[in-house]
């Protein structure tokens, strides 16, 4: 039902992933790839945090500041989605949890080849995913609260 959802799920993942692994070929420019890369990885977390997550899961989660400056997560799951298919929870589920492993490995072999100028964007990748993934695993898991449990504190 949201194939437009679905590919872009993918689409900024696996374009981060093909950029890193195949940047050298096309460039040899050290900061144009990193900021490419980076912007996938950014472009792939807005998405999947606030769009793809929505509407392929039903799940969403943020982060709110409260008054004394303490940082609070939040996570919302709808009871029914029917707009859904298991399909595309499934490329939803897989994507999130393949890129974070795909990324760790990045960081291992980055780590031991002694590329350490990559490191940096490695580190990155790993913590926007990673962010993601726990957000949903926590959304989920956690995700029995209704949306009108969360808002009636407002």
């Amino acid at each position: 039902r949201h194939p437009l959802a679905s590919f872009f799920h993918l689409f900024f993942r696996v374009s981060a992933i093909i950029t890193y692994l195949f940047c050298d070929w096309f460039s040899n420019s050290f900061v144009a790839c990193f900021v490419t890369i980076l912007l996938l990885l950014s472009f792939d977390f807005w998405s999947v945090k606030n769009v793809t997550g929505r509407l392929l899961v039903g799940l969403h989660w943020w982060n709110q500041i409260d008054e004394d400056g303490k940082s609070h997560w939040l996570f919302e799951a709808k009871r029914v989605l029917a707009a859904s298919t298991e399909a595309e929870a499934r490329i939803f589920w897989l994507g999130l949890i393949i890129c974070p492993v795909i990324w760790t490995v990045f960081f291992f072999t980055t780590l031991f080849s002694l590329k350490l100028k990559w490191l940096a964007l490695v580190i990155a990748g790993i913590s926007l995913q990673t962010a993601n993934l726990y957000g949903y695993i926590h959304c989920k898991l956690g995700g029995q609260k209704s949306i009108s449990r969360v808002t009636s504190r407002f």
